[in-house]
């Protein structure tokens, strides 16, 4: 089995995408709430249900390049178990979501479907 790709810096503009279930919401929740403070990053709903591509429940934080060496390795460190996928946001959302799309932990399948 490959090892899941993981995050580069070579973006300009990024998600991650913190997925969790019923037994982890509460931590998933303190982690993107904690992301949003120490960083000063954009953090989306902590939504429990399924969400556009996401075959989980996931929260979405908004990040940049700027950003990127200090939360990345923050991010990593700080996420328990939990599957973090981090794509580039380059416009073209099937590319974002297959070429530009690395992870924190396990991969996870994601619905190309809609994209």
């Amino acid at each position: 089995m490959n090892e899941p790709k993981r995050p580069v810096n070579i973006h300009k503009g990024y998600h991650a995408h913190v997925y969790f279930d019923e037994e982890t919401v509460d931590f998933a929740s303190r982690l993107c709430a904690e992301a949003g403070e120490t960083f000063g990053l954009k953090v989306g709903r902590v939504h429990q249900k399924l969400v556009g591509p996401h075959t989980r429940w996931s929260c979405q934080i908004t990040f940049s390049h700027k950003s990127f060496d200090a939360f990345i390795p923050w991010l990593d460190e700080h996420r328990g178990n939990l599957s973090v996928l981090v794509h580039a946001l380059t416009g073209d959302d099937y590319e974002d979501h297959t070429t530009y799309a690395y992870w924190l932990g396990d991969s996870v399948e994601i619905n190309l479907d809609g994209l």
